[in-house]
């Protein structure tokens, strides 16, 4: 009888064994491999890293030309100090991979259209989105450009051999805690995938996305070309542009040519296209950035600041860096995925970037001859299509194969087989300058090396997507901007809309010459700057773009502040990138004021007037007033624009807010005010007002009651783990800020990096970010900055020399690399 309970528990066991080899459904998603997950040999305890971890160490690696020494400060941050430059990008590619290789993987799998491969078959929509866009593509043309450059091919290389002499070393327990929860082992690095990462960035910059000519054509479809062009005008009233005011603009040498019978063709041509993206990047992707001469400045030296606008995640965007070596001494900001620093400081200038805007992608109306797509009308002809074959592998599942026609704009990324209701089976394809492969790695590369404002316009010329706003300033005094990038010289609205794509003469018809890019260098106001608005006003002689495509605000509060500035301190730079105020609405609330009588109010509703009027229009953290204001004005949006956009079966671009302000200073009797589902009645802006005081009065009470009235309350900014697991992300932050302010800081999106340079003989510099070196969760650095940074602290970046760095007090770790 003992052979029964014997078997039975050996049934058991067995049983076991294989369920817990195995990934179980678990809501909808599924659990990690729960034996290999919990095993305490080789699962999560193991990525419990000791509160005195010690990261000295003897590296003996192959592929290293020479000896590298990395000193570690105190806040895990290396200092690299190599004999030459492919050394030096080689350990920067294995330290990368040490502290954040599951993120460089996953932001690449999201690039390349590879989750499918990882996370199962509810990931297909977003891999076919970026298949469909290019994504692989694009990044192949990009590696093709670079190589034919030795130095950066060299680089590049040198970086994928460190990721990978580092993924060689791994051990099983020592896999990052994601690859066990997600139950997958790291490939090996390849110079594709710090193309791929690129590429992503170009898509996250681009403008508004690449939804945004499809939803613009819906847009225009349905409220008809002159009323669009009022909702969505080209340059708004009050811009503040980056290039001021009365500059004067050569003619232009690109001479563009609107085709013949374009109204009918093209402004009231019923093209339709959009279909909802998967994957959309936040409309405010953007920064600020500026520099001010030494004639404002305490020191006499220029002082450089930027923070770039992004999504907030864990693992953070940005590892800090310092690379020396014979040819350059740099530090700052880097991407782990990509060698160099990207936004930083040597030891005679420094840079930042903030996003251009400007519109670089555009889709077209194809006609094939039939449904295999081989040939297409084009100039009077059938032409023969190329084709592209993109194979997406989805976990347990067979492979989904994407056939994909190329034409002479470029991929046709919209279908008979990629496609809803809203294309109509109908054909479009996407001309996008990340296709035509850039140079952004050399750009960098270059900055990095930098020594003068020569150097410096020698290093942005290279650059050609997305378009950028570059800052300078050296040590020699000099202060410049200039936005750069591959812009198309375009006629007014080419590209605002979906374009006929029978013929050539909606094709893009040239370059704007990089000479002829705005820019400005020492100007007698003593300080550039740049924050996502227009760069130039009418008088620019190129078409910029739709007006929506920028911000407008926070440059107005900038140029306002910098001006009125003088003997200014890295300590002021850190106050004003900090800065709460709300330009915005110092024009909105009048424009509310003026139409709201308060005798038709009830107790609550006059109560919470009464704030909105009182506020100091300060978005710190514990003022109500900006609550009652925001919840004031999006509940006048809804009431101006929901009758219009509710009755639309397609997604449409909303108009900025700027439009509606804009419009009720002005006009009274604005057309828009008026409800279209009530026919037999007409309503004024200041019935809308009023109902909208009324409605936001309800939500009002509602954040009252529940103790989330006060702006950080209720703004509830957090920091998501790029899985979005509650458990390894920073949530309700106590932080102010938010749209339309200097401190641009919202629910998850914001400031990403800030950097304050002052070129003083010995730069003094300081920087924060929202998180830590560290992306292991089970680390004290995995977010380490994210309360400094919260509450507006900063660290003094360290930028030694090699002789300094051992005996610095700071530095706590030195890890040695040499040839194995």
């Amino acid at each position: 009888m003992r052979v029964v309970p014997f078997l039975i528990s050996g049934l058991v066991t067995a049983a076991l064994v294989v369920a817990l080899d195995r990934q179980l459904p678990a809501g909808g998603s599924k659990t990690p491999r729960l034996g290999y997950f919990l095993s305490p040999q080789q699962g999560f305890w193991q990525n419990a890293e000791p509160a005195n971890a010690d990261f000295d160490a003897d590296l003996k690696l192959p592929g290293l030309k020479g000896k590298v020494d990395v000193y570690m400060d105190d806040r895990l941050v290396p200092h690299i100090y190599a004999d030459n430059d492919v050394d030096a990008y080689y350990v920067q590619g294995y330290l990368h991979a040490k502290f954040r290789l599951w993120q460089m993987e996953f932001q690449t799998h999201v690039a390349g259209g590879r989750l499918s491969e990882i996370a199962g078959e509810e990931r297909l929509p977003i891999d076919r989105f970026f298949r469909r866009l290019g994504m692989v593509y694009g990044a192949e043309q990009t590696m093709k450009k670079m190589d034919q450059q030795p130095e950066i091919k060299a680089g590049v290389q040198a970086y994928s051999d460190g990721v990978n002499a580092y993924i060689q070393s791994l051990k099983p327990e020592q896999l990052p805690l994601e690859y066990k929860l997600m139950d997958y082992k790291p490939e090996a690095w390849t110079p594709l995938k710090t193309y791929l990462f690129l590429m992503y960035m170009s898509y996250d910059l681009a403008g508004r996305g690449s939804s945004a000519d499809l939803q613009m054509t819906n847009a225009r479809n349905y409220f008809g070309y002159v009323d669009f062009d009022k909702l969505f005008p080209n340059m708004p009233d009050s811009l503040d542009p980056i290039v001021p005011k009365g500059t004067v603009y050569p003619k232009a040498s690109v001479i563009v040519k609107e085709p013949e019978r374009v109204d009918s063709a093209y402004f009231d041509n019923r093209i339709t296209g959009s279909v909802p993206m998967p994957e959309a990047p936040d409309k405010d992707n953007g920064s600020n950035n500026w520099a001010v001469a030494g004639s404002k400045t305490k020191s006499g030296r220029p002082i450089l600041c930027n923070d770039p606008h992004l999504g907030l995640n864990l693992p953070s965007l940005w590892y800090e860096v310092q690379i020396s070596t014979p040819t350059h001494n740099t530090y700052g900001a880097s991407f782990p995925g990509s060698p160099a620093v990207i936004i930083g400081f040597n030891d005679n200038i420094a840079w930042g970037v903030t996003n251009a805007g400007r519109d670089v992608l555009d889709f077209y109306d194809i006609k094939f001859r039939d449904s295999t797509m081989d040939e297409y009308w084009y100039n009077g002809a059938w032409v023969k299509a190329a084709h592209r074959k993109e194979i997406i592998k989805i976990k347990g599942k067979p492979d989904q194969v994407e056939n994909m026609a190329i034409t002479v704009f470029g991929p046709v990324m919209y279908d008979r087989a990629y496609n809803n209701v809203s294309t109509q089976g109908k054909y479009l394809a996407v001309r996008w300058t990340a296709h035509d492969g850039g140079r952004g790695v050399e750009t960098f590369y270059d900055l990095d090396r930098a020594k003068n404002f020569d150097d410096y316009m020698n290093a942005i010329n290279k650059w050609t997507c997305p378009g950028q706003n570059f800052v300078f300033a050296s040590k020699s005094g000099d202060i410049a901007i200039k936005q750069q990038g591959a812009f198309v010289a375009r006629w007014k609205r080419q590209g605002d809309f979906v374009m006929p794509g029978t013929d050539s003469s909606y094709a893009w018809q040239g370059f704007i010459p990089n000479e002829e890019n705005p820019m400005m260098k020492n100007p007698p106001r003593g300080f550039v700057s740049s924050a996502n608005q227009e760069v130039a006003d009418a008088s620019y002689p190129y078409y910029l773009g739709a007006a929506n495509n920028f911000s407008l605000y926070r440059g107005i509060i900038i140029n306002r502040l910098l001006t009125g500035m003088n003997g200014i301190t890295p300590q002021d730079m850190q106050h004003l990138q900090m800065e709460n105020y709300n330009v915005f609405a110092e024009t909105a609330r009048p424009a509310l004021l003026k139409y709201i009588d308060e005798t038709a109010l009830n107790a609550d509703e006059k109560k919470y007037v009464g704030m909105l009027k009182s506020w100091n229009l300060r978005g710190d953290v514990n003022e109500k007033g900006a609550t009652v204001f925001k919840c004031i004005w999006d509940s006048l949006e809804h009431v101006v624009w929901d009758d219009e956009y509710k009755q639309s079966k397609l997604p449409m671009t909303w108009p900025d807010p700027s439009t509606l302000a804009e419009s009720l200073l002005k006009d009274s009797a604005y057309s828009f005010a008026d409800d279209i589902t009530t026919p037999n009645k007409t309503e004024t802006i200041k019935e809308d007002v009023m109902l909208a005081v009324k409605k936001a009065a309800a939500n009002l009470h509602y954040l009252e009651n529940n103790g989330i009235l006060a702006w950080a309350k209720y703004k509830d900014t957090r920091i998501n783990h790029l899985l979005k697991l509650p458990a390894l992300s920073r949530l309700h932050l106590p932080i102010g800020g938010g749209t339309h302010m200097i401190n641009a800081t919202k629910e998850n999106h914001g400031p990403s990096w800030r950097m304050i340079v002052q070129l003083t003989d010995d730069i003094e510099a300081y920087g924060v970010y929202p998180g830590g070196q560290s992306g292991n969760p089970g680390s004290l650095y995995y977010d380490s900055f994210v309360d400094s940074w919260a509450n507006g602290r900063y660290y003094h970046l360290l930028f030694l020399k090699r002789e300094d760095a051992a005996k610095h007090a700071q530095v706590k770790w030195h890890l040695s690399f040499s040839k194995a």
